[in-house]
């Protein structure tokens, strides 16, 4: 990691979401509770409602929206309406380090647990998104939350957010932590047959993962760029039904990859 800025306004740094757990756990609970700290108006699990409010947020030199398929398209506006498959493949080098990784910091963190086989995928995942609204009653908070479908303890807790700088788009994840943030930051390019690519493998400056501390009194932002760690999301068509492959390396070793079915729900 490498300091990149340390104690600046949240304006310098229009890559990182600055929204922290308050307390050592994040949970399934966690937008809940951050709306009380906000102020706005809390929905769980929104019927109708995408990661990102529309995909012409992100329109820029590599990524016309208007090519997009159509389900792509209502897949990442309408992310509830659809039910997730996940199965991971989790190189062998890596699986003892994950292990010891999952039982100590993610189980009790309530924060990135992804299945580590098929046995523990077949468990199910359930997907929502909660919301808060402002006081102009628009959607300032999307909060995707999936959870093992059994017990519901928690997979991965994202807040997701858009933004523009210069003539490009950009989807921001954070990933709440007890008074920090982990942010992935990711540039779209268009996949051939109307797909969507989301990757942090990219020349650009924004792209990458920041480790981000947030003073609780001023709200100042003190982050780290993390070097090294590299993710790309394929969305994409096949056979009429849609599909997803996300992909994780670290110094350019694959480690792990998960392959995604979404299928529309009843």
């Amino acid at each position: 990691m490498s300091l990149l800025a340390e104690q600046v306004p949240e304006e310098r740094l229009p890559f990182v979401v600055p929204l922290e757990a308050r307390s050592r756990y994040v949970g399934t609970g966690y937008v809940k509770e951050l709306a009380g700290v906000l102020g706005g108006a809390y929905t769980a699990d929104v019927p109708d409602v995408g990661i990102v409010g529309s995909l012409d947020e992100l329109e820029g030199p590599d990524f016309a929206p208007g090519e997009v398929h159509p389900l792509v398209r209502d897949f990442y506006e309408h992310t509830s309406r659809y039910t997730l498959d996940i199965v991971p493949e989790w190189r062998t080098w890596v699986r003892p380090g994950y292990l010891l990784y999952r039982e100590l910091l993610a189980k009790p963190l309530g924060q990135a647990s992804i299945p580590m086989n098929q046995r523990e995928a077949l468990r199910g995942m359930r997907s929502r998104i909660d919301t808060i609204e402002g006081a102009d009653g628009v959607v300032s908070v999307r909060g995707w939350i999936r959870s093992f479908a059994d017990t519901d303890e928690p997979i991965y807790v994202g807040i997701y957010t858009t933004y523009r700088h210069g003539e490009r788009g950009y989807v921001s994840v954070g990933f709440p932590l007890p008074q920090a943030s982990f942010t992935a930051t990711l540039a779209p390019y268009a996949r051939p047959g109307g797909g969507l690519v989301l990757t942090s493998e990219s020349e650009l400056e924004h792209p990458g993962h920041y480790l981000t501390f947030i003073d609780s009194e001023t709200r100042e932002l003190t982050a780290a760029a993390v070097h090294g760690f590299a993710e790309k999301l394929d969305v994409f068509v096949e056979d009429g039904e849609l599909r997803a492959t996300h992909a994780f390396s670290i110094f350019g070793l694959p480690f792990l990859v998960l392959s995604y079915r979404m299928s529309r729900k009843a």
